[in-house]
């Protein structure tokens, strides 16, 4: 109970930041590195991060810390686990990280003085660290001379893929992240063709976390745009971002289906379906109220591939599975 407790807690805080920035959760389903690679010179290493900013890479980065599990996730998918040697707590579960590394970071609290001594040769970063206001708030550890690359809160299919690409670039392992990126496109297109195949339209809502923090999403965010990809429509696609939702809007909304990321409660379909007022919803009379990983559709990495199979598998079975 405690444990849950204290997901809960945490993921509470990670909602409110998401509601202003984008989102991560904890829990994915186990994926082995995607492939096994060393670093290679192809001399297209980047001087300048996803926004811009110049940074200076070491010559070899061989020690890296973690700070954002969809980063995690994307270097243990380039082959590069071994070199994590700490992580933040939303990481810990990632499949191929290293045994006994630090998996305690806090995001939203980062102990600069902590990360100084572990003497990285990078630092790769959520921005949602910078979820306090704070456009740097580990400057002392690159003040120490140590490279800190921010990763941007990817909105888009297209922005995951180049985070790939990114941190591949930096990392001299390019093959690797388009070996990534073209078999998770390939898998995409196999979805939207069959999706293209679909006259039909269901609506759905998709609920990322129940009450108190009851939270969707509308455009601009990459799982409205999975939602469209399998032929479908979020209810709340007429508006922006991540977003506060109330039962009253959704009953309103009559969804077609629903689907649902919260993992840290021990029945997150049968608390949706026993709400009150919800069994007059076309979703809850025919029974189509679905979980979908959580990790794969809140982190931003290559395994919201995972999620996209699992929301068109929910919403149009007959054509997917």
């Amino acid at each position: 109970m405690l444990k849950i407790l204290k997901k809960a807690t945490i993921f509470g805080l990670l909602i409110i930041v998401m509601i202003f920035t984008a989102c991560g959760t904890n829990n994915t389903p186990e994926v082995a590195p995607i492939v096994e690679t060393t670093q290679t010179p192809t001399n297209t290493r980047p001087n300048t991060d996803r926004e811009g900013h110049s940074i200076s890479l070491p010559d070899e980065i061989n020690t890296i810390i973690s700070i954002g599990p969809a980063n995690t996730e994307i270097l243990v998918a380039l082959g590069l686990g071994d070199r994590i040697i700490a992580t933040d707590m939303f990481s810990a579960d990632v499949v191929g990280i290293p045994s006994g590394i630090s998996t305690e970071l806090n995001m939203m609290g980062l102990d600069a003085e902590y990360i100084i001594n572990l003497m990285p040769d990078l630092v790769l970063i959520t921005g949602m660290a910078r979820g306090g206001g704070d456009d740097d708030p580990i400057a002392p550890v690159s003040m120490a001379g140590i490279t800190v690359i921010y990763m941007p809160i990817s909105a888009s299919i297209a922005s995951i893929m180049e985070d790939i690409r990114f941190i591949a670039a930096v990392m001299d392992v390019n093959e690797a992240g388009q070996a990534i990126i073209s078999a998770k496109q390939a898998e995409i297109d196999e979805i939207t063709q069959i999706a293209s195949t679909i006259s039909e339209t269901r609506t759905v809502y998709f609920e990322v976390s129940p009450a108190p923090w009851m939270t969707s999403f509308g455009t601009g965010t990459f799982l409205n745009e999975m939602i469209e990809l399998v032929g479908a429509t979020n209810i709340f696609a007429n508006q922006t971002g991540w977003i506060p939702v109330t039962d009253e809007v959704i009953l309103e909304a009559n969804p077609d289906v629903i689907l649902t990321s919260t993992d840290f409660i021990d029945d997150p379909i049968g608390e949706i379906l026993g709400r009150a007022g919800f069994n007059a919803i076309t979703a809850v009379q025919n029974d189509n109220v679905f979980q979908i990983d959580a990790n794969a559709s809140n982190r931003p990495s290559h395994n919201i591939v995972i999620a996209l199979r699992q929301i068109a598998e929910a919403v149009f079975p007959e054509y997917f599975q």
